[in-house]
């Protein structure tokens, strides 16, 4: 399986963006997936992991309430919408099965 994401950019606090990773190689519905985050500095974070029919689903504490992870396994598509974003979301943010991850997708919160 092989993931690429896009949709990150820079954005301003308060602000929202929809990340968008697509899977190639395999069905995606054969997997459990997920986002996690790496900020310079700070250890890799946990943001949101979805199961592979998209019925469960879990976010990191500091994402709850903002962040939705959705899936389309008809267009072998896994999707972040985040909201109300903060300066302390800025990261490179991975979409990551268990036993790989893709390039990344930088996301930058600032005025």
């Amino acid at each position: 399986l092989q993931l690429v994401e896009s949709g990150g950019g820079l954005v301003q606090p308060g602000g929202s963006l929809r990340l968008s990773c697509v899977a190639s190689g395999y069905t995606l519905d054969y997997y459990h997936i997920g986002w996690f985050r790496q900020a310079p500095g700070k250890e890799r974070e946990g943001v949101s992991c979805s199961s592979s029919t998209g019925g469960s689903t879990k976010y990191g504490d500091s994402v709850k309430g903002r962040f939705t992870i959705s899936r389309d396994n008809a267009k072998n598509t896994l999707y972040l919408q985040m909201n109300s974003l903060k300066p302390d979301d800025t990261a490179v943010y991975y979409c990551a099965y268990t036993s790989g991850r893709g390039q990344g997708t930088q996301v930058t919160v600032s005025s």
